[in-house]
């Protein structure tokens, strides 16, 4: 006969050994460090993460936590009283492919917990099944909508149809390449100098045969799907929302990604060098806008293929181009009016901001989406690469471009953050102006006491 061991009849049995409630905020403190991890890997800014964190725990009846968010980690902790020790969550934040439909997805879940339309437990599931569903759309659409990207991103530089068809291919090509490389586990930074490589060996292809293009001007259209003007723009919300530190890590990462396409360039043009193919004098990230007409066009669709290719709910496609249209537009009308970049961008992007927030309400998508793709078509990446090219020769243009850069993506974010602020209080007339400015929120709902507000004052009407 088998031996049983059993345990001391003075030791309680291991549901006793930790009470309910303790179990209870554990698995709250779990839920919303999950729903934070998915929202930072996707994309969402440092200040949301944490409010969608807060939102999470108050709804399932938590009280004195705090969320903590940095770039790699996420850490949630609890203390009901100072005479008793806290319990503290930390999860670590690994990269993930961004994926707006379920950023979509969770931004619902949130807000019908929030509503008390679902449980803890009802969240709980359906979290899981967004974490374990696939994505929407078969992967080969995903290239081709990143080349439908490149080619509407050369319609915004002034390009013909010619050096639109080599930025289309080149990203389709670029991405291709990417993907086998980081099914190998490459990391991001030799991914990048392999694509800034074969980006510039189309270039100089189309180069070596009869076609009558600038070869700077190819290489800058095939190199934007890589440079990190969307990182940068979340680096620079973060700084102004409160979070340093998660700001200066993105901006690091946006650099190192960025300075691995110069080397990627800088690999082609001494392959081109060895073979004897004379590309000229290169203008390092040179482009001419086109005429407003095809920058609306362009813009449109490079806003449109790029929430396609992150699998942004379709839709919300139509929306996004139509807002990215309105931005270029705005964006054109006032540069061409002889104002700055920086200015034409701050204003292109307040009203981004404004007309995103509505716009994201009617689709029923978080505003990020719709901020994130209507930015892409501004490119300030293109600024960041000239930037880093120049710094070997020619010090004082290396170091206006990249002052350059930094006044646009500042401007842009905080354009689009501005849009914010004054959208929701237009959202909510009736509320008073103090606590409408509470902050944007770009993914989930504005607060939780907002919410359980408003529905006290339904169940009062209804009951009256």
């Amino acid at each position: 006969m088998p031996h049983v061991a059993s345990e001391p009849a003075d030791v309680p049995a291991p549901d006793d050994r930790v009470p309910r409630d303790v179990r209870e905020i554990t698995a709250t403190m779990g839920l919303a460090l999950r729903i934070g991890e998915l929202l930072l890997s996707s994309g969402a800014g440092a200040s949301d993460v944490s409010a969608a964190m807060s939102n999470v725990a108050w709804s399932c009846g938590m009280r004195g936590y705090t969320a903590d968010v940095m770039f790699t980690q996420l850490t949630m902790s609890h203390q009901p009283s100072l005479e008793e020790p806290a319990l503290i969550q930390i999860r670590q934040v690994r990269y993930r492919e961004v994926d707006y439909g379920d950023l979509t997805d969770v931004d619902h879940l949130i807000r019908d917990l929030v509503a008390g339309r679902i449980d803890r437990a009802q969240a709980t599931t359906r979290l899981n099944r967004i974490i374990s569903t696939g994505h929407p759309r078969p992967r080969w659409s995903v290239t081709a909508a990143l080349g439908v990207m490149g080619g509407g991103v050369g319609l915004v530089l002034g390009g013909d149809a010619l050096v639109v068809a080599v930025a289309a291919v080149a990203a389709m090509l670029v991405d291709l390449m990417q993907r086998q490389m980081g099914r190998r586990r490459l990391p991001g930074f030799y991914q990048q100098v392999a694509g800034g490589l074969l980006a510039t060996l189309i270039a100089v292809g189309v180069d070596a045969t009869p076609a009558n293009v600038s070869p700077s001007l190819v290489i800058s259209t095939s190199i934007v799907m890589l440079l990190a003007g969307v990182n940068f723009l979340g680096a620079i919300q973060d700084a102004l929302t409160g979070f340093p530190v998660t700001a200066g890590a993105r901006i690091l990462e946006a650099f190192l990604g960025t300075a691995g396409v110069v080397a990627g360039v800088s690999g082609g043009l001494q392959v081109a060098d060895v073979l004897g193919v004379d590309l000229g004098r290169l203008d390092p990230g040179a482009y001419s806008l086109a005429d407003p007409p095809a920058m609306v066009v362009g813009g449109a669709i490079a806003a449109a293929a790029y929430a396609f290719s992150a699998y942004a709910p379709l839709r919300s496609l139509v929306p996004i181009g139509g807002v990215a249209a309105v931005a270029i537009a705005t964006y054109a009308a006032v540069y061409h009016r002889g104002v700055g970049i920086a200015w034409s961008s701050a204003v292109a992007a307040l009203l981004l901001g404004l007309v995103s927030y509505p716009v994201s309400t009617r689709a029923r998508i978080p505003t990020l989406v719709v901020v994130a793709a209507g930015i892409t078509p501004f490119l300030p990446g293109l600024s960041i690469y000239r930037g880093l090219t120049l710094l070997a020769t020619d010090s004082s243009g290396a170091l206006l471009a990249m002052v350059t850069a930094a006044a646009i993506a500042i401007a842009l974010s905080s354009g689009a953050i501005l849009g914010e602020y004054v959208a929701q209080p237009i959202r909510r007339e009736a509320r008073r102006l103090e606590s409408k400015l509470a902050g944007p929120r770009l993914v989930g709902p504005h607060t939780v006491r907002a919410v359980r507000g408003l529905r006290r004052r339904a169940a009062k009407r209804s009951s009256g």
